[in-house]
């Protein structure tokens, strides 16, 4: 059974529909990019996977024992965010909040799993440091840590590259590709439809056109080469 079944999906707010009858799959071990124009619904597809949307008409099915809190959540970051006061450990721990309940303190299996997650990412010299003292990559590895917390299964990455150099942007797509080979399924927002093609094992494109489908069917696909040109800017 897929992580994730959309079945019919009709998307949108404040009387706006955005999306009419969307209609695809997330299989466990999926590198799902999400690419199309703006305003075509990718971020609001990625809040309603999280249940902060609710959609408009059709259905959203968890299963394969995937639960919707489990869902590991890189959103992209404001100028606020960047500049949040606390050190990074206290931000990766928060990850594990979902799995507290109603009891407002860690316990010790959730200080090591935060741990391990530093690790993880490379960051665990950086445990105690303010985590808007960091660099624009070094706060991604800090939010990547932060959302493996809260799953081993399914991460939604909503443009996780977006602000960051060349250089840091392959190593962010390196360190993805490396959750991904560990069995981390991965469902990507991006506008950087090149760079994210070699790591993604479907795509899906929303906008005028609807495509839904394996990589190498995309690149077969005609009608899609103008999206590889950069014609289409589909953030």
């Amino acid at each position: 059974m897929p992580q994730i079944a959309c079945e019919n999906l009709s998307l949108g707010y404040g009387g706006e529909t955005i999306v009419e009858n969307l209609t695809f799959s997330v299989e466990a071990g999926m590198y799902l990019c999400v690419v199309g124009e703006n305003g075509a619904g990718k971020s609001t597809l990625m809040k309603t996977l999280l249940g902060l949307h609710a959609p408009l008409s059709g259905h959203v099915v968890f299963g394969d024992g995937l639960r919707q809190r489990e869902i590991g959540y890189l959103s992209q970051q404001t100028d606020v965010q960047r500049d949040f006061p606390a050190s990074v450990r206290e931000i990766v721990l928060s990850g594990c909040q979902g799995r507290m309940g109603w009891r407002p303190f860690y316990y010790r299996e959730e200080k090591e799993l935060a741990a391990r997650n530093m690790e993880r990412m490379g960051i665990a010299d950086l445990a105690e440091r303010c985590y808007r003292d960091l660099s624009g990559g070094q706060q991604q590895r800090v939010l990547l840590a932060r959302a493996l917390c809260a799953t081993q299964k399914l991460l939604l990455l909503d443009e996780p590259v977006s602000g960051l150099d060349p250089v840091v942007t392959a190593d962010m797509y390196r360190v993805i590709e490396d959750l991904h080979q560990s069995g981390v399924t991965i469902l990507m927002i991006t506008h950087d439809v090149t760079e994210a093609l070699p790591y993604a094992t479907h795509i899906l494109h929303l906008g005028r056109r609807r495509f839904f489908g394996t990589r190498d069917e995309y690149l077969l696909d005609r009608q899609n080469a103008f999206a590889l040109d950069g014609k289409e800017e589909a953030r």
